[in-house]
């Protein structure tokens, strides 16, 4: 068996792979987060939609928050807000300095 990581969705998995019959063998800690992610991508949440100053802001769940939080292990203050089309908007939580080099 050889150690290896692969990615799926953005998630990397640590993982045993054998190289004769190619099969794998997840680690179990990242199955469960990656299982944490699909439960939490199911839900849909009700916000509000509040007026400050003259932007308007938008409540996110913690539960995503702490999601996220996790994962990056920081969220940085600024994040990028995009219209992916009409009626969707996008909030990418990412490193911006990443995205700009």
């Amino acid at each position: 068996m050889e150690n290896g990581r692969f990615l799926k969705n953005g998630f990397s998995f640590r993982a045993v792979r054998c190289p004769k019959c190619h099969n794998k063998i997840i680690h179990p800690e990242d199955k469960q987060e990656y299982q944490r992610y699909l439960n939490l991508r199911s839900k849909t949440f009700g916000v509000k939609l509040r007026m400050v100053g003259n932007s308007y802001t938008v409540s996110i769940p913690r539960e995503i928050v702490n999601f996220i939080n996790e994962q990056n292990k920081v969220i940085n203050e600024m994040v990028r807000l995009s219209l992916d089309q009409m009626g969707k908007l996008s909030l990418c939580f990412d490193n911006l300095e990443k995205k700009n080099e």
